[in-house]
């Protein structure tokens, strides 16, 4: 998998693609998937959400990058999947999950696989994680047609933000948000499909 569809479309980030080799994919899915782990396209994990693209997640942590010193919140927790690679590359991981059946299962299996830099919450990323603010980066897992406010107030100066930008319903661009003296330098690094974020960010 990291061979064929990490390194040759481009990913070139050493501590992405050692993430990768070393977070084991089928540990986060259903044993009846397992099959299907290495694969590179979603899985289905319950509750309508899925477990991400292997290329958009190593995409998408690229993106951010991380040097390992970084406080890092995630929003979306799904299968912990994306969680333990952000485990890998900083030294600090926030993450939240609305499910709260999501949520259980992902406190569960992250503890049993030894992720002690990572803390979960239940509730609602929209507001983000005010308490351990500001961010170095903070990326969504989930579309949305705008930006949580929250979140952009709580990104570090110099940090960066990560979302699936624009229709809810059918494709958004996977856009890199960098804060540049309180201003948001913005650029889109292509066409993704992510599920909608719930709770707050459907009522905007």
């Amino acid at each position: 998998m990291v061979e064929h569809d990490i390194k040759r479309r481009g990913i070139k980030d050493s501590r992405v693609i050692d993430a990768m080799l070393k977070v084991k994919r089928h540990m986060f899915i259903d044993e009846s998937q397992w099959d299907r782990a290495y694969n590179d396209h979603p899985l289905p994990i319950g509750e309508g959400q899925t477990i991400s693209q292997p290329y958009v997640v190593a995409l998408m942590s690229e993106a951010i990058g991380l040097e390992g010193h970084e406080r890092v919140l995630e929003i979306g927790t799904g299968s912990g999947y994306q969680a333990a690679i952000l485990g890998e590359l900083a030294k600090e991981v926030f993450t939240i999950e609305i499910r709260k059946g999501l949520y259980d299962r992902v406190v569960e299996r992250l503890q049993r696989m030894g992720y002690k830099n990572i803390r979960v919450k239940h509730g609602d990323g929209y507001f983000g994680w005010k308490e351990h603010a500001p961010f170095d980066a903070i990326m969504v897992t989930a579309s949305a047609n705008h930006i949580p406010p929250p979140l952009l107030n709580q990104l570090k100066e110099g940090g960066r933000l990560i979302i699936p930008l624009g229709s809810t319903v059918f494709f958004q661009n996977l856009t890199l948000v960098t804060k540049v003296k309180g201003m948001h330098k913005i650029v889109e690094l292509g066409s993704v499909a992510f599920v909608p974020m719930t709770g707050e960010a459907q009522k905007k």
